[in-house]
């Protein structure tokens, strides 16, 4: 399986993390979350929005992103307002990291600057200010696994007082 990796930068809001971690798992996405956080780990917000799925997290922790940076390669791509480039415009590699700010600030604009080219926005009208986080993380995975073709996930449900 391909190898999609979803790196969120100094979250602040349990929930958006706990609905973001569920996302992770159901997809198979790995994880990585950046300090410092507006929340502890144990919150149960957090883990009232992901506590199912907890366990079936591929899930890292950096004390900066520094140190995110020193132990990760490949393409990065930086979820952003401010980008140029729309999300569905790109093409999404193996091994792919989709960055993704803090709620109130987003990303570092000196990151956004030095990688205009990886800066991506999902479009959306001008006078607000921006999606939830956690939307915005769920647009962007099932992208890039559209584009892969959905690999190892299931295709189709089943009725649970019927057969198709």
């Amino acid at each position: 399986m391909k190898n999609l990796n979803i790196v969120l930068v100094q979250p602040q809001i349990p929930q958006n993390t706990g609905n973001i971690s569920r996302t992770c798992a159901v997809t198979g996405a790995r994880l990585h979350l950046i300090k410092p956080f507006g929340f502890e780990i144990t919150d149960k917000q957090l883990k009232r929005a992901g506590l199912d799925y907890w366990d079936k997290l591929d899930i890292s922790y950096y004390e900066n992103i520094e140190e995110f940076f020193s132990k990760n390669k490949g393409e990065y791509f930086f979820f952003t307002t401010k980008g140029r480039n729309v999300y569905s415009d790109m093409e999404y590699p193996d091994n792919a990291y989709l960055f993704f700010g803090r709620e109130d600030k987003g990303l570092d604009e000196q990151l956004l600057y030095s990688n205009p080219q990886r800066c991506v926005r999902v479009p959306m009208r001008n006078e607000l200010r921006s999606l939830n986080l956690s939307n915005t993380v769920a647009i962007a995975t099932y992208e890039v696994l559209r584009q892969w073709d959905f690999p190892d996930l299931s295709r189709e449900g089943q009725l649970t007082e019927y057969k198709w």
